[in-house]
């Protein structure tokens, strides 16, 4: 039982009329730990009792369960508890070594299936620092709902369909070289694409000849569809090199080509139930009722939209894989279209339509710039990797020099101080990525939490003890009770990190304990042989436990030495 819930069922018998979860969403954490551990206020029932809400208070802490409690006092119109910190302390650090591996675990979801579409990279483009974000936000939300008993579909939604493939083959056409293209696939194939779009505005018949090859596409060309698939291979296998860098790995590639051949069902229903209206040659569905913007389904030159594809597949993956969510891990920018397409889908008669949910998140701009690939400045996730690997290697280098496995540390920390920065930053922040800011073993970094837990993990190699289960955990002492009792919040993080697909809350939670952590380790001598010394490891190793699973959380290495 958390602490929360024993606060709860201790008020819930001086409230029999009220309910245990009801009393428990009204208790909250004083500001200022000298008024107790949890406050209960009384306002909200002076009008049902008639009576001030102190009196309510004064009468109300003579019928509560003190049992468990070092004091329940009044304060004004609040009643105060105050924990028995040693016991409630053991039972906190007693809950975490007993399994580790699964500490901090709620049963939110009861293994309900959700699919999460993210990162979704353009073919014959390299992934650039922009997908970062979409991938380490989508990789993260995956693991937390996990951890809250959901069961994630991972879906890679290859951006490898559209007029831009047209206008690609129609650069390759105009400039391309097959040997080129070979020898360096995707930083040539960007090349051309980069200036087919500067080239546009000065021949706008550049623009019509990547229509008319995306036509040839759609209707089966061959010599089209050689050369997409040509483009999608080589791009898929320097995606790949970049999820293993990162350890993110998808259950489907799918992508809007493989949408594509299922566009005639969505099309036919949106025909059936006269949703569709003919507006300029082209086909829409207006969507003024929603107050928003009508949807352009055919185009008045034939060809479909992006969002007949994702009607297709909204319509796909709710038979495939019978979801209770279709998380879409994507840029705040496209906040509107989520709309659209969740009003297509109700207006189309699904029920389901907001099971569709839009995880949206801010730009990432580098050394304060926006990226762009269709101007060139985009610059390389990988690169950027490892550049960031480099970093950390020299650091380490410095700070430990006889590191055993120092190049397989290098990375950890190196890729781990890539993705900490963008996952410490609340989803819909912009995001600025400054190589030298964000590989710091100081500040509110990633290798400042890997350190401290590397830290502990070298503490318990000296201390000698692994096994806790005869050590008198009410030992730790008063001077632990912060560190512990925050240790005893994870679960409460994982809740709100799930609920919000927010995973900045347990990038704050995990940097929360490494201070802690390093105050604690700072003012207490855990190696000194005395009767505290025991129970002193085992708060060690309970902090090593939960720094490794909220790392982890966040797709993040956690090395035992640094």
């Amino acid at each position: 039982m958390s602490d929360k819930k024993q606060v709860a069922a201790a008020l819930a018998q001086a409230l029999p009329e009220m309910d245990v979860k009801e009393i428990e969403a009204k208790i909250e954490r004083p500001k200022d730990s000298s008024n107790g551990d949890y406050a209960f206020p009384t306002f909200f029932l002076a009008k049902t009792l008639h009576k001030a809400p102190q009196m309510i208070a004064s009468e109300l802490v003579e019928k509560v369960n003190q049992d468990g409690f070092e004091k329940v006092v009044v304060a004004g119109p609040y009643i105060n508890f105050f924990l028995d910190k040693a016991q409630v302390g053991a039972k906190i650090l007693q809950t975490i070594l007993t399994d580790p591996e699964h500490y901090g675990e709620l049963d939110l979801g009861h293994q309900a299936n959700v699919t999460i579409d993210y990162s979704s990279p353009n073919i014959a483009k390299p992934m650039g620092m922009g997908h970062l974000r979409s991938t380490m936000i989508g990789e993260a939300v995956a693991r937390i709902l996990e951890k809250v008993n959901y069961n994630l579909i991972r879906i890679d939604y290859l951006g490898d369909w559209g007029t831009q493939f047209g206008k690609l083959m129609a650069a390759y056409e105009m400039w391309g070289d097959e040997a080129e293209v070979k020898k360096d696939p995707i930083n040539t194939l960007l090349k051309y694409y980069v200036r087919i779009n500067n080239e546009a505005d000065e021949h706008p018949e550049y623009t019509e000849a990547g229509r008319n090859w995306f036509a040839k596409l759609e209707h089966g060309d061959e010599e089209a569809w050689r050369l997409w698939h040509w483009f999608r291979e080589v791009s898929l296998e320097r995606f790949q090199r970049v999820y293993k860098m990162l350890d993110v790995n998808f259950d489907s590639f799918n992508g809007e080509a493989f949408s594509a051949q299922k566009m005639e069902e969505p099309i036919q229903l949106l025909r059936d139930k006269n949703l569709l209206k003919s507006s300029r040659g082209a086909e829409i569905v207006d969507l003024d009722e929603y107050n928003l913007p009508p949807l352009l389904i055919i185009k008045s030159n034939g060809t479909t939209t992006y969002i007949t594809r994702d009607l297709a597949t909204a319509l796909f993956r709710k038979r495939m894989y019978g979801h209770a969510k279709s998380l879409y891990v994507v840029g705040a920018e496209q906040e509107t279209y989520f709309k659209q397409l969740r009003a297509a889908l109700k207006e189309m008669g699904f029920n389901w339509w907001n099971q569709i949910e839009h995880i949206s998140f801010g730009l990432m701009n580098l050394n304060g710039k926006k990226m762009s690939t269709r101007k060139g400045n985009v610059v390389s996730l990988e690169d950027v990797l490892n550049d960031s690997i480099d970093l950390a290697r020299k650091q380490i280098e410095e700070k430990n020099p006889d590191l055993k496995n120092a190049d397989e540390v290098a990375k950890e920390v190196g890729v781990g101080a890539v993705i900490f920065h963008d996952l410490k930053n609340y989803r819909r922040n912009a995001v600025n990525f400054k190589l030298e800011d964000v590989v710091k073993f100081e500040g509110e970094t990633g290798p400042y939490v890997q350190y401290a837990r590397a830290r502990a993990e070298s503490i318990l190699r000296k201390g000698g003890i692994r096994d806790f289960s005869n050590v008198d955990l009410t030992m730790a002492g008063a001077e632990a009770w912060e560190l512990i009792s925050f240790l005893g919040q994870y679960s409460e993080a994982i809740k709100r990190a799930a609920v919000n697909y927010d995973p900045s809350v347990i990038a704050k939670y995990a940097l929360e304990v490494a201070k802690k952590f390093n105050q604690y380790y700072a003012h207490t001598r855990i190696l000194e042989d005395n009767e505290a010394q025991p129970a002193r490891l085992a708060l060690t190793q309970a902090v090593s436990d939960v720094l490794k699973s909220a790392l982890d959380l966040l797709d993040i290495k956690a090395p035992d030495e640094m």
